[in-house]
């Protein structure tokens, strides 16, 4: 019996999900599913400019899974880009960082999403965007992403 995949960390969900021809003479059935993962591998190396070890570690996996996620990835958006095939960004197996949050105009306590996510949060209280996640004290640092800092971005 496999053993169940163990779900990656992401931590941006892009607004647009469609990509593709702009003469959409693609029949939706031909179109190309890229994971929430295989996007998050390609910003964190291709955007973020991350090594591989740096990526595994961000999305908690091991080294040669996220070679794996990666290279899947490019496969499939090179395959869109040449064929001309629709791109949909949808699914997969993840998990998304969230941090708790503390408003800082009215101290509301929330759990937020972390990240490039972080840009669309506001307090659920005062609608204030001005929050920094709550540190460990212990180990000063964010309690959801490990980061030594105020906000996780």
């Amino acid at each position: 019996m496999a053993r169940p995949k163990k779900r990656r960390k992401i931590y941006y969900v892009p607004n647009i999900k469609l990509f593709g021809p702009l003469d959409n003479d693609t029949p939706d059935e031909d179109c190309i599913i890229l994971s929430f993962e295989e996007l998050e591998s390609l910003r964190l190396m291709d955007l973020e400019g991350l090594d591989q070890v740096e990526c595994a570690e961000r999305m908690m996996v091991a080294r040669s899974t996220f070679q794996r996620i990666y290279t899947e990835a490019k496969k499939k958006v090179a395959d869109s880009l040449v064929n001309g095939r629709i791109l949909r960004i949808e699914g997969g197996n993840y998990i998304i960082n969230e941090c708790t949050a503390k408003c800082e105009k009215c101290g509301e306590v929330w759990k937020a999403a972390t990240g490039n996510l972080i840009s669309n949060e506001r307090c659920p209280r005062c609608g204030s965007r001005e929050f920094s996640c709550i540190k460990d004290e212990e180990k000063g640092q964010c309690r959801g992403c490990g980061r030594k800092h105020g906000r996780c971005l």
